[in-house]
């Protein structure tokens, strides 16, 4: 399964990273991917992850989610 979570604040490619580290860190993400261009992350899991669990872990690592798919 994959979501799209949109953020603001990425500026940079240690944003870029900052964000993929959190994100993969989480129980059930197999892969997360951060474009910089289209202010968003895929993410692909194992099983499912509630929004609200990855919106403060994108939260945590200092960015703000506008939007999940």
């Amino acid at each position: 399964m994959v979501k799209e979570i949109f953020i603001e604040g990425m500026t940079c490619n240690h944003c870029k990273m900052r964000v993929e580290k959190a994100l993969a860190g989480l129980d059930g993400v197999t892969s997360a991917t951060v474009d910089l261009a289209a202010k968003k992350a895929v993410v692909e899991m194992s099983q499912e992850i509630a929004e609200s669990v990855l919106t403060e872990t994108v939260d945590d690592a200092g960015y703000d989610v506008t939007e999940i798919k």
